[in-house]
């Protein structure tokens, strides 16, 4: 297929909203929270910001310069731009492997939300305690039927959206949803600033404790940056493919990195006030947005319309990351395997749903699909990429390529430095932790 008759981007503001889609998932709204409140809260947010900027933004240009100079799904791209050097193609490979295995758990805990967007609606939830919502969960995440319903449920909404395409699929509605998120976000944020003893939840999040940074905190702050971001699974290098020349790289690559970081400050504003001014705590760990926010909402004046503002979000949020790692696989299908796209859409959808079937009725198959993923072909991925634009393309196609909107680009020098050296050292630190040797 070449290039000139790709599907793609249609403006700036596509690009943004789709990849930024892509970026901003639970891990910003469910993970990002908790993961703060378990590592100290404003300590544990700045050494994130820090690695977002140094390490983050430059593994995430990477993948867009790599996905928009081969203008190829990610396995065809290392295949173009690397034909003699099958490590780098191993990448591709990894990318689509990555994104079945993903969104086979991904989509099972996206169905969760839908069932608690749904009790939301019906106001289901209302009168339970604590330890009565904890129970509720569980039963419900560990039993069969509904998270299987909810979970092909989520799939068709995903596939619906994939079939169309990139402009007329992916852009038009990530467009709609990706203001909405940001809107509904900020209305549940004024909201938690108004209750009584919302200050301390505000300190908490802003008013860093440096004693509370240790080596563990760092790294855990590395490999949130470096998950939040959705790179190293071929995620932004396929859309970087669908990227016009016109368009500079850099702004996008800097756009949506602010975009998810801000989702994800934005959500721990909307959580931790609440969490305090109601005497939770804010260590609550995984079962903090399921078990602990709807206690809160059962106690808060106007918990019912909130409560189904904040699960509407964590839909929304699900959703544009999901459609983005199901084209991964869906441009993998038509570019390699020539498919049309929507036999392709199905065919993957459908794969990755039968994995998914495995991940509910099987806790080991879930955590297996998790940890793979996340402690193996990611951190593999990302030390690859950087690796590769680093030393393989090199500064000045770097250059080339970052400057092919017509505009300069300053610091490539010392991007290309942080990609040779310091990025893939950074998430090896990840991928040594991560299986255990850290």
């Amino acid at each position: 297929m070449s290039s000139t008759s790709r599907d793609g981007f249609t403006n700036k503001f596509g690009v943004i909203a789709a990849a930024a889609g892509s970026a901003v998932g639970l891990g910003n709204i469910w993970r990002f929270p908790y993961v703060a409140g378990e590592n100290g809260g404003g300590a544990f947010l700045l050494v994130y910001l820090l690695f977002i900027l140094i390490i983050g933004l430059p593994v995430m240009l990477s993948e867009l310069l790599i996905g928009r100079k081969a203008q190829k799904n990610v396995f065809g791209a290392f295949r173009t731009l690397a034909p003699d050097k099958p490590i780098f193609i191993s990448v591709g490979i990894m990318g689509v492997g990555a994104a079945f295995m993903i969104l086979a758990f991904y989509a099972v805990v996206a169905g969760w939300t839908l069932e608690y967007a749904y009790l939301a609606v019906g106001n289901q939830l209302k009168g339970m305690d604590a330890a009565e919502l904890s129970t509720f969960f569980n039963d419900f995440s560990s039993s069969t039927t509904g998270p299987l319903i909810w979970m092909a449920v989520f799939m068709v909404l995903t596939a619906g959206i994939v079939i169309g395409g990139v402009k007329n699929g992916i852009e038009k509605y990530t467009k709609v949803l990706m203001p909405l998120l940001l809107v509904i976000i900020i209305i549940l944020c004024i909201n938690a600033l108004s209750l009584d003893g919302a200050e301390a939840g505000v300190a908490f999040l802003f008013k860093p404790d440096f004693s509370k940074v240790t080596g563990g905190v760092i790294l855990e702050a590395l490999g949130q940056a470096f998950f939040s971001l959705s790179i190293g699974m071929g995620v932004i290098a396929t859309y970087g493919s669908y990227i016009q020349k016109k368009e500079n790289l850099m702004f996008t690559a800097l756009s949506v990195s602010f975009a998810d970081t801000l989702i994800a400050v934005l959500a721990g504003v909307a959580i931790f006030p609440a969490v305090f001014a109601f005497g939770i705590d804010p260590s609550s760990g995984p079962g903090l947005v399921f078990e602990t926010l709807p206690n809160v909402f059962n106690q808060m004046r106007g918990g019912y319309v909130f409560s189904i503002a904040f699960f509407l979000l964590l839909v929304i949020a699900a959703l544009t990351s999901s459609v983005s790692l199901l084209e991964v696989v869906v441009a993998y299908f038509t570019e390699e395997l020539k498919m049309k796209r929507k036999s392709a859409t199905w065919l993957a959808g459908g794969s990755i749903a039968v994995l998914a079937v495995f991940c509910v009725i099987s806790d080991g198959v879930f955590e297996f699909f998790d940890w793979t993923s996340s402690n193996i072909l990611l951190p593999l991925g990302g030390i690859l990429i950087a690796i590769f634009v680093g030393w393989v393309l090199g500064k000045q196609k770097m250059r080339e390529e970052l400057e092919a909107h017509g505009g300069k680009v300053i610091l490539v020098g010392f991007l290309n430095i942080i990609l040779k050296v310091f990025a893939p050292l950074a998430i090896g630190f990840v991928f040594l932790r991560g299986l255990g040797l850290l």
